[in-house]
């Protein structure tokens, strides 16, 4: 009896790369009491099936490339194929069952999958006995996703992939595909088009710049030796906890010679013991998930489940978070879910359809910055971003996240005219799918991975972002509080002589400092786009200017709330930003920047060994003017308060280039050392003060039983620490 042959429209489909579903076709299949093996690879002109078996396969006639081989049982098998004069052996792709599981299935499919990193993306398995690559991506719309790369020349007929049922997954199992194999998916559309090559949205890896394909990685699995950290950090993280945060953008902190970026192996020792040096308590790496393009700084993403290429590999990002965690450092990471680039690579129309974005700009654009808004009330979505955040502080031991642009997810109409946003169903402006997705990454972050902390750039009243879930907030543990920034920056470039008009500035954040728990950032958002460097705001002279920057950060560190500086404010960086080069180390060479430097490792010693300057910097209790009203003066005086058996700390500020004699009230009597003096001559200043402290006097004065006359050199900032 004659052998049934291929479907001439099925031969067709699979020679143009359009077929839906290859391996019903390819591969060993039962053909009544035999067994059929069809293969289709280009080029060939001879094909044998070889390894169990050695059978000359028969090309189907009409279709080049396409051959058929009959077989008695089903056995395993490699191929050998000839043509144009050359011959290669390699495993048929198709032979391979499925990797996927019902579960994975399931809970991709539902979209409730938290690990979707362990089915997703390019793993390196041995799969029946071989070893190779899985890859899987979600699809549902396409009629055809193949795996292309240097491996199959880029052909996107050669390795087209499984569907997974209703799930929208395609996946293939890949022989011989190893580390460092660049590769995309090539997807033809619903309507039979083909997409420009895509990048994969679960990749662990990526070429460098300008080329833009996922590169295959393995996850690290490094031997941590950070398991005192881990299991200790919790108490690191709490509102009680001194947090003082040194933001990094890796690219820019420090340049190797030839203006080449350091790698993660540089940083691991470079940045980790600078930082270790100054005292922050963490260091916040500006988004490190890979991005195309550097201006961007990685605020515009595009490998979400990639640490950037520009530093090395995935195990040496990994070994980066470990050699912090020794150097008794937490890493956090900025976290990008309020938009993705346009990128044809990226996300972007993924499958041919407005897969991870809103179809409609008025919801999927942000004309702020000509990005696409991901849908976030589209289960697959959210479990993609909350999967995300998991994945970075469960692989790579990150101690937190900051979580970019909360405000323009809240709201449907952020930066949008009248007419331009879609309201909620209840026909208000609150995003309602955003603020659900907040909620799951934060509850899903912090009940996986205990002792993380997640903190909001959050600029707007938006109620409850650091209440928890149950009690009806967002779950973030800490807010920026950029109110407190915008404030105090305005006040502090004003000439002195007009301080007196905005007192208020210095004070309002008072009124709501205990609405969230707050940290303070002095950010690159400050530094950049012709804002000019925090030391070129000041007003006056230039040994005014660092006065006023020594002064206002003597105020911010005394002020309730964690602490967060940009890199290079700590020592005055004298130029704007610029993410192309190094920060300007040489100034280091001159006095003025060493003496800030040595202010800002202080401030940072002192508020870490003084409870009454962070046991209750989100705590009413922990906070108490002494004079908010001398506007006249333009000075300040409060009172920092920690536990009960807490030394308390007198603050009192000095925003005038005067030098003021004030009498300041004490809540007890006795020695007030003075622990710390902006105008030290160690900082730069004119070693003007009290002598190393104050003695009280039975004077009332501001409202406490005693006081003192206190010193308060121009422009200067005064700890007085009660004498225990």
């Amino acid at each position: 009896m004659a052998i049934p042959s291929i479907d001439p429209g099925a031969a067709q489909a699979i020679i143009e790369g359009r077929h839906g579903d290859p391996f019903s076709v390819l591969g060993i299949h039962p053909l009544g009491k035999l067994w059929r093996v069809t293969a289709f690879v280009p080029g060939a002109e001879r094909l044998w099936l070889t390894g169990a078996v050695d059978v000359e396969a028969v090309q189907v006639t009409g279709f080049p490339g396409l051959f058929e081989a009959t077989l008695k049982k089903r056995v395993s098998y490699r191929l050998r194929a000839q043509g144009h004069g050359t011959e290669w052996s390699f495993e048929d792709p198709f032979r391979f069952g499925p990797v996927l599981g019902e579960v994975d299935e399931y809970l991709l499919g539902e979209g409730t999958h938290k690990r979707i990193w362990q089915a997703l993306g390019a793993h390196l398995i041995e799969h029946e006995g071989v070893a190779g690559t899985h890859f899987a991506v979600w699809a549902p719309n396409a009629q055809r996703v193949s795996v292309v790369g240097d491996f199959n020349v880029w052909d996107g007929r050669r390795h087209p992939m499984r569907r997974r049922g209703a799930t929208g997954v395609w996946e293939s199992f890949v022989p011989s595909v190893g580390e460092g194999t660049a590769y995309k998916y090539e997807i033809r559309a619903g309507n039979g088009d083909l997409m420009p090559l895509k990048a994969d949205p679960v990749g662990f890896g990526s070429e460098h710049a300008p080329k833009n394909a996922s590169v295959v990685r393995q996850i690290p699995t490094k031997p941590w030796t950070d398991q005192g950290w881990m299991a200790g950090r919790a108490a690191r993280h709490t509102i009680d906890a001194p947090i003082s945060v040194y933001e990094v953008q890796l690219g820019s902190w420090r340049r190797a010679p030839g203006n080449r970026m350091l790698s993660y192996a540089e940083l691991a020792t470079q940045l980790v013991e600078y930082v270790a040096s100054m005292g922050f308590t963490h260091i916040e790496l500006m988004p490190v998930s890979e991005y195309p393009f550097d201006g961007s700084w990685g605020y515009q993403p595009v490998g979400m489940f990639a640490p950037t290429v520009r530093h090395g590999t995935p195990a040496e990002f990994a070994e980066l978070i470990d050699a912090a965690h020794r150097a008794g450092l937490g890493v956090l990471l900025d976290w990008v879910p309020g938009h993705f680039p346009t990128d044809p690579h990226g996300l972007g129309r993924f499958d041919g359809s407005a897969l991870y974005e809103h179809a409609d700009p008025k919801e999927g654009f942000h004309q702020d910055w000509n990005t696409l808004i991901y849908n976030y009330g589209r289960s697959e979505v959210s479990n993609y971003l909350t999967s995300n955040a998991l994945y970075w502080l469960e692989v790579y031991h990150l101690d937190g996240l900051r979580v970019d642009a909360v405000a323009s997810m809240l709201y449907r109409d952020y930066s949008r005219d009248a007419g331009q946003w879609v309201p909620n169903k209840d026909g208000g402006r609150e995003n309602y799918e955003a603020i659900d997705l907040l909620k799951r990454m934060n509850v899903t972050t912090y009940g996986e991975c205990p002792g993380i902390m997640t903190i909001a750039e959050e600029s707007t009243a938006f109620a409850g972002v650091s209440r928890p879930v149950n009690h009806g907030g967002l779950g973030f543990g800490f807010k920026w509080n950029m109110g407190w920034m915008n404030d105090t920056l305005s006040y502090m470039q004003r000439d002195p002589i007009y301080r007196k008009h905005h007192h208020h500035q210095m004070t309002f954040g008072l009124h709501y400092a205990w609405s969230e728990n707050y940290l303070l950032p002095i950010s690159h958002d400050e530094v950049v786009h012709g804002k000019g460097s925090m030391l070129s705001k000041m007003p006056g002279s230039e040994a005014e200017q660092f006065a006023n920057l020594r002064a206002y950060y003597g105020f911010m560190w005394a002020h309730p709330g964690k602490k967060l500086l940009f890199m290079g404010q700590e020592f005055a960086q004298r130029s704007e930003w610029n993410h192309e080069q190094s920060l300007d180390w040489h100034l280091l060479d001159h006095a003025p920047h060493r003496g800030m430097q040595a202010l800002v490792r202080d401030l940072n010693k002192v508020y870490r060994e003084t409870p009454a300057l962070h046991v209750n910097d989100c705590r009413p209790e922990g906070f108490q003017w002494l004079d908010s009203n001398d506007a006249e003066g333009s000075t300040y005086s409060w009172i920092r308060k920690g536990g009960a058996a807490d030394a308390m700390v007198v603050v009192a500020v000095n925003m005038t280039p005067v030098e003021r004699r004030v009498r300041v009230g004490l809540p007890l009597p006795g020695l007030w050392d003075e622990i710390l003096n902006s105008d030290a001559e160690v900082y730069g200043g004119g070693n003007r003060g009290n002598l190393g402290g104050v003695n009280s006097e039975d004077i009332p004065w501001n409202g406490q039983e005693q006081s003192a006359l206190v010193t308060l050199p121009p422009l200067t900032a005064i700890y007085l620490k009660q004498g225990i």
